[in-house]
């Protein structure tokens, strides 16, 4: 496939990542705390799906171990929303098997194997550990907060979800940098704003409750 086509797939996933931040950050703004909209976890998963597709096309290992965790953790947020049964069951279906399939027709066909995802001979080691380590981090920000939601049975976005995503995002900063990603750099340079403003509502909103 040709490069170009590969990185339009990326930088979509990564405008759509970034839209659903200034959308949640805008209502947030809005109403003088953090709120979670349905479309936040809609657009969440439409992006995770292409951003899955744009690290298999380019096997990377470290984007495509992130987007796998957190794809499901975007379904569990529409699920404990009430959102996830109004779509098609052939849909969910679908959505659901999705990386699955693509994995598993990528190694049936011989397209990869786990040994060339590990050993990209244009990433070197301590690189793709560097992108491995940083996903992980970056990906524990959705863990947290789906631990977080399940507690209450309900979406949110507490203070420690922004606190990973700021140091997990600088981490996938420096990543992209050397690697000299312009998908992942676009994503995660507005994020870092986006994340320590909200770190800032929540501060403030927890002062004023407190005094």
């Amino acid at each position: 496939m040709n490069s170009w086509l590969i990185y339009a797939i990326g930088f979509t996933a990564q405008i759509l990542f970034s839209s659903r931040l200034v959308l949640q950050w805008i209502i947030s703004e809005k109403h003088k705390r953090i709120l979670t909209p349905i479309l936040f976890w809609q657009i969440s998963l439409l992006a995770a799906f292409l951003l899955f597709v744009y690290g298999y096309l380019r096997d990377d290992f470290s984007i495509m171990l992130g987007q796998a965790i957190t794809y499901y953790i975007y379904i569990r947020n529409l699920q404990l929303q009430g959102e996830w049964k109004k779509l098609h069951k052939a849909f969910r279906i679908f959505i659901l098997l999705f990386p699955v399939l693509l994995i598993g027709y990528g190694y049936n066909n011989n397209s990869y194997d786990l040994d060339r995802l590990l050993k990209n001979e244009n990433i070197p080691i301590w690189l793709l550990w560097l992108g491995i380590i940083s996903q992980i981090l970056f990906t524990f920000r959705f863990v947290y907060q789906w631990l977080y939601s399940e507690k209450r049975r309900e979406s949110s976005l507490p203070l420690g979800f922004w606190t990973i995503s700021f140091f997990g995002s600088l981490l996938i900063l420096t990543y992209a940098v050397i690697r000299k990603d312009p998908v992942l750099f676009a994503g995660h340079f507005l994020g870092i704003i986006i994340y320590s403003r909200s770190i800032l509502i929540i501060l403030k909103n927890e002062k004023t409750a407190a005094s």
